[in-house]
């Protein structure tokens, strides 16, 4: 078994997520007593909040550059960076590294298209949104993106920062994911993306007028294969 080397804190609240699916998708693979090789970095939120809240992005890459270089000292196999937004950076952490970082979108394209489905909307942060390191993998992939338009898009990026990433799961704002998710549907999107590693705290399979791809679950699942392989 590999060791996964996770960059977690992004925020706590998803981190632990990842570490319960890890280990419990390995029990269910080996049985037993067995749980996964684990070395996590978790990093203060805080930080990197305030730096994304001024475009110092630089300031970032230098944390998770840091954090990812002293896994690798460790002694972990490769990379997995517990969130979305972050691997916007990922271009510069692989820089400073020699191993292998499991990109999110690469494995949420994977599993999208062994559904058969062509057209995707995506969820996430208003980096994650707007920005092109994770649609254009996607785009890469062969995958259509619809993203919200800019009232939606508002709407989804502030619960996941002062509700999700805080711990607050509210029935309003589920609402409005619900709504926004039926707009994507109506504009031709065959299934959607919950790509920021929080939104699975507040939607459902059960809550979303389309299948639903949790990167969490997708990401966590793609790290137990890799450790496995």
């Amino acid at each position: 078994m590999k060791t996964i080397g996770i960059i977690g804190g992004m925020s706590w609240e998803s981190t632990v997520t990842y570490y319960e699916i890890i280990n419990k998708e390995v029990v269910r693979r080996l049985g037993g007593f067995h749980s996964a090789k684990i070395l996590m970095y978790s990093v203060d939120f805080a930080e990197l909040e305030e730096n994304m809240g001024k475009g110092n992005w630089q300031g970032n890459a230098e944390i998770l550059t840091d954090a990812a270089a002293r896994l690798e000292k460790a002694g972990a196999d490769f990379i997995v960076i517990a969130t979305n937004t972050m691997h916007k950076l990922v271009p510069d952490i692989e820089k400073k590294i020699s191993i292998p970082i499991l990109h999110i979108a690469d494995a949420a394209s994977g599993a999208i298209k062994q559904n058969g489905i062509k057209k995707v909307g995506l969820l996430g942060t208003r980096f994650t949104m707007t920005q092109d390191f994770v649609i254009e993998r996607l785009k890469d992939a062969g995958l259509e993106v619809f993203v919200p338009d800019e009232r939606d898009m508002e709407i989804v990026d502030n619960v996941i920062f002062n509700e999700l990433c805080l711990g607050k799961i509210l029935d309003t704002s589920r609402n409005e994911y619900k709504r926004i998710i039926g707009k994507m549907k109506q504009q031709g999107a065959e299934g959607v993306i919950l790509g920021c590693t929080e939104i699975g705290m507040l939607i459902k399979d059960e809550d979303s007028a389309l299948p639903t791809f949790d990167t969490t679950i997708i990401h966590a699942t793609a790290a137990v294969n890799e450790a496995l392989r």
